[in-house]
């Protein structure tokens, strides 16, 4: 008789704990062990939270090098069947060798469950009939669990679920995940001190009033903005570092539907829209996806969502300085062009539409579309075509943890005919599946990737512009370890081109998350390593540090109303000299509609105390050196950038710290 040495990990999760008994089979290339029941001298104890519990297999004779192992748990008449979470085997052969079997599962059933040695296997590697017959079980059984669902008409499809119980457990939250967000979705106008004011359907009396409501829970952003919401400098700094610095673009040819004259932006005669046109210095905003939408009706009052034009031109002290709103697309005389030189309110009120369409074009497209759902394809696809054992589920698998149930509750919560989105955002209801198809239907695959995005809006050399400059390192760096990981996978072009799995995955997405719209630009296959290495890049870029981009801000920048109103509930002016404060009091959204707006935004900001950073991965998937040696080189890299990030904040009005990798969060799990 041979012995193998067995030990067995139970992973640290909260409720990881069984008292089930554990059976565990070996299958080795010569053979297979028994079916055994793992009893030790700890006992009952042997699979509590955080055991490390050593077993012995006996067999009659070597199995060979061992390519997969069997496990299953069966409950006991006093004990019900209870979910245990394993993190990983390890076994040591009669010859030494040692084999780690990655877990990371939840096993809550009495079926037998087969996983892999830790080294990864593409499936033309996949030599062995036992081996192949797991990967297609494995495969099969994923395919059943994972299943598509049209959510909407014309917008990225999400995973079938009935409610967030009903997902596997693989991608549920933690117990601890689940208990904090709860707790912030339920006490979040308590915990901002607004309980009561959620059902106050008045308008804002005065300007005081919002004060004391904004001063009950603030951030440091939160109060630089309070203080300098109303200036230009800082209206045209949110286009460039606030949460959504993807609109703007560098404008060489005025849009025929936006007639600005020099007389109108440089009164003076001090320079010339041409001139500085050719010098780079004139930026254009065109929130013309919003055009023509229906806008909601909230409190019975008919609310209004604009698509502004706005010109915004460098100035000798490389501040982003705006210069000429239009906020209707067609131009007439009942649509002025208001500037700086207008009265106060003229020009404040002009902002404030801008800033509310932005709120709208930010949430939906910017934010929901481009990483949320997104995100849910990327993660779904993956996890329908792709088994345990391939190199790019273990690359992309941390990428994936807890989207597919945020999204669910997003659906539940927000966007659902009863969710807070719905029911309170200008662009609510109809108007935001609008929204949603107009912004699929321009949806690009290189804007999705930073170094061509920015270089397509021809923002390269936009001074103080943060969000480009930590976005492309951190870009840059992940596509490092991408290459580093994929080119120790795939030696070739024709490997890449022969992975049946990974060609099933890039397909799923361009049907399931591009509908089919080769215009997009998304690949149907994969021909390269190089187009692989990108759009993988492209994938944990989206999933982690573009949603912190366009996430982590809100409360900063939504937390005071006025500088992004949810909903605006009076028509612009139609001429100017009309305006007063009472016309911006009166324009601005019911107190209810305020106090909800910063609940939410309060919630969708909030970070989970298990929160995992960019880089992190607490669980082993990859067993072999050089792999390993990569990720380590990695997670290096993202330190020294942190460190440069915090350095550089230290001199900033305004620190811009959403792509510091430290708190970055890995996947889209907020």
């Amino acid at each position: 008789m041979v012995q193998y040495k067995v030990t067995v990990f139970t992973g640290d999760r909260l409720n990881s704990t069984t008292l089930n008994n554990v059976f565990i089979k070996l299958v080795g290339t010569d053979g297979e062990s028994d079916r055994t029941w793992l009893m030790g001298l700890k006992g009952a104890t042997s699979f509590v939270i955080g055991a490390v519990s050593k077993f012995k297999v006996s067999c009659p004779t070597s199995l060979g090098n061992l390519v997969l192992i069997e496990l299953d748990k069966q409950s006991l008449p006093l004990f019900p069947e209870d979910a245990w979470f394993c993190a990983k085997v390890e076994v040591k052969s009669p010859e030494g060798d040692i084999y780690s079997f990655p877990i990371y599962r939840w096993i809550a059933d009495s079926k037998v469950h087969r996983f892999r040695d830790g080294k990864a296997l593409r499936v033309f590697e996949d030599n062995h009939h036992l081996g192949r017959y797991s990967r297609q079980q494995e495969i099969q059984q994923r395919e059943e669990d994972y299943r598509w669902d049209a959510y909407a008409e014309k917008i990225p499809h999400s995973m079938k679920a009935e409610n967030p119980f009903s997902l596997p457990y693989e991608v549920q939250f933690s117990f601890t995940k689940t208990k904090e967000f709860l707790y912030t979705a339920s006490t979040g106008l308590t915990e901002l001190k607004l309980k009561g004011l959620d059902n106050c359907k008045k308008k804002w009396d005065n300007i005081d009033s919002i004060n004391r409501v904004f001063c009950c829970k603030r951030t440091e952003i939160s109060e630089y903005v309070h203080e300098h919401w109303k200036e230009d400098a800082f209206f045209g700094y949110q286009f460039l570092n606030g949460v959504n610095p993807m609109l703007i673009q560098l404008c060489t040819a005025l849009p025929s539907n936006f007639p600005v004259t020099d007389d109108m932006v440089f009164p003076h005669g001090q320079c010339s829209l041409a001139d500085e046109m050719k010098k780079g210095n004139i930026f254009l905003c065109d929130y013309k996806r919003l055009d023509g939408v229906k806008a909601n009706t909230i409190n019975g009052k008919k609310q209004y969502l604009m698509a502004p034009l706005v010109l915004l031109h460098k100035d000798p002290h490389d501040k982003l300085m705006p210069i000429a709103i239009q906020l209707k697309q067609t131009p007439s005389d009942d649509n002025p062009i208001f500037l700086p030189t207008d009265s106060e309110y003229d020009w404040l009120i002009a902002k404030i539409f801008v800033r509310s369409a932005d709120f709208n074009e930010h949430q939906l497209n910017v934010h929901l579309l481009r990483t949320h759902l997104l995100a849910e394809v990327f993660a779904v696809s993956l996890l329908r075509n792709v088994p345990m054992v391939h190199p790019l589920y273990k690359l992309l698998n941390p990428h994936t943890r807890y989207t597919m149930q945020i999204n669910f509750l997003a659906r539940r919560l927000l966007i659902s005919d009863t969710g807070n989105f719905t029911q309170f955002a200008s662009s609510g209801g109809e108007g935001m599946f609008t929204i949603l198809q107009r912004s699929v239907s321009s949806l690009t695959y290189s804007s999705l990737c930073i170094p061509d995005d920015i270089a397509e809006r021809g923002v390269e050399a936009v001074p103080n512009f943060y969000y480009r400059d930590d976005g492309l390192k951190v870009w840059d760096i992940i596509h490092r370890f991408v290459q580093g990981m994929l080119g120790y996978y795939y030696k070739s072009d024709r490997e890449v081109q022969e992975d049946s799995e990974l060609q099933k995955w890039i397909l799923d997405i361009f049907e399931h998350g591009f509908l089919s719209q080769a215009e997009t630009g998304i690949p149907q296959t994969f021909t390269s390593v190089t187009e692989l290495i990108k759009f993988v890049t492209m994938v944990i870029y989206t999933c982690s540090a573009q949603h912190a981009a366009v996430n982590s801000g809100q409360f900063d920048y939504a937390g005071w109303m006025p500088n992004t109103p949810i909903s605006l509930q009076l028509p612009p002016p139609t001429k100017k000299g009309t305006t007063s404060e009472a016309t911006m009091l009166a324009t601005f959204p019911d107190v209810n509609v305020t106090v909800q707006g910063m609940a939410t935004v309060w919630l969708l900001s909030k970070q989970s105390s298990d929160f995992v950073p960019l880089g992190k991965y607490p669980e082993d998937h990859f067993t072999e050196e050089i792999p390993r040696k990569i990720l380590k080189d990695f997670q290096t890299e993202l330190e020294i950038l942190s460190g440069v990030i915090k350095a550089r904040n230290k001199h900033l009005n305004v620190p811009y710290t959403y792509m510091d990798p430290a708190v970055v969060e890995n996947s889209v799990a907020i």
